[in-house]
């Protein structure tokens, strides 16, 4: 493949019909000019001008070859302009994946901003309770609850400390009042599950603090779980993040100590510099940290 320099030079000097006006046109020296023009007629093994007192004047291989020279410099114009619109724009889709729990409580009114904000971006929310591959492109941005989230080629942003307590309903609590010590929960009711790695270490806790015989009964999704809980069923062990801001759950103790996870926004390197994905990024991650506030 040739020089794209040496063929802008080789224009300049047809067009002009001197390396001097070619090097004022180019902004660069007479020299410059010359030693391009030789390298690309070496390269092609071509005689491309007849160097004249009066100034360079095309050959036949040089008249033969200006018209596809002429189509180049377009073609790479207009690649130039598509390039600078992709990176002015950002519409397009972005697909992002999350914990149902978060989606259907804080998330909501952020996503609801995000599309104020970017009506040129659609969003896509998966809720799986798969974690997606977003080397793969089953995804493109993910807020992962996790210790630290790895992966190949993955970016990992921490946005804030994702902290777990116990919580009850209102109606529970009118009921059969609020537990406030570790104490008081021997006798109480829990639901137990919600996603693999949200039950790992809510199980967890509960069997440390000889808890895990009070379970009632058990869903196997963490919306499930709040569902249960908000019902007035028994108690759970939930993140603040999304049942703090719920008008019908009560927090009973402080966040736990055992519970050590972070919430994290993670995409692949490769769209670091996407726009669209750029766009979600930077509205994202400034906003969550402020919520959890």
């Amino acid at each position: 493949m040739h020089d794209w320099g040496d063929i802008r030079h080789f224009l300049a000097v047809a067009e002009t019909g001197s390396t001097l006006a070619a090097g004022r046109a180019l902004r660069v020296s007479q020299t410059t000019v010359a030693r391009r023009i030789t390298a690309l007629e070496a390269a092609l093994s071509l005689v491309l001008f007849e160097r004249r007192q009066a100034g360079y004047l095309l050959t036949p291989a040089g008249e033969a070859l200006v018209g596809q020279a002429r189509a180049a410099e377009e073609a790479m114009r207009r690649l130039g302009d598509e390039a600078a619109l992709l990176g002015r724009t950002a519409g397009g889709a972005v697909r992002l994946t999350m914990s149902p729990i978060f989606a259907f409580t804080f998330m909501a009114p952020i996503i609801r901003d995000l599309r104020v904000a970017h009506p040129e971006i659609r969003i896509e929310v998966d809720t799986s309770e798969e974690v997606r591959d977003l080397a793969g492109g089953e995804a493109d941005v993910a807020l992962r609850v996790s210790k630290q989230p790895t992966g190949a080629g993955l970016v990992c942003r921490r946005l804030t400390h994702d902290p777990w307590t116990v919580y009850c309903s209102r109606t529970y609590a009118e009921q059969h009042g609020v537990p406030r010590r570790i104490e008081e929960l021997a006798r109480a009711p829990f639901i137990g599950g919600g996603e693999p790695e949200v039950w790992a270490q809510y199980q967890q806790w509960l069997i440390e603090h000889g808890l895990e015989g009070q379970v009632v009964m058990h869903h196997n999704s963490s919306t499930g779980l709040l569902a249960a809980v908000r019902a007035g069923m028994g108690l759970a062990v939930l993140p603040c993040l999304a049942a703090d801001g719920d008008p019908d759950l009560v927090r009973c103790l402080p966040p736990l100590d055992g519970v050590t996870v972070s919430l994290w926004l993670v995409y692949h390197e490769r769209f670091r510099h996407e726009p669209r994905i750029r766009a979600v990024l930077d509205f994202l991650a400034p906003r969550i940290p402020r919520y959890a506030s």
